[in-house]
């Protein structure tokens, strides 16, 4: 499996992950946006962000374009 196939199956697990926490839990947005430490959302949003960066940097470079 390539990189980005990796990276974007990370992302899938993080859904899931954020999704079953949504159904079972509720959500709260705070705990979205400023979860407490060690809080499943802890660093949900930095990680995801760095993943889906990571995956369009390498999409760009597969068709030879620039962000």
């Amino acid at each position: 499996m390539n990189e980005k196939n990796k990276l974007i199956q990370r992302m899938l697990e993080l859904q899931h992950l954020f999704i079953a926490y949504e159904q079972k839990d509720g959500l709260n947005p705070k705990d979205y946006f400023v979860p407490p430490n060690n809080h499943l959302l802890t660093d949900y949003r930095k990680e995801y962000d760095a993943l889906a960066t990571r995956v369009i940097d390498l999409a760009h470079e597969e068709q030879n374009s620039k962000r």
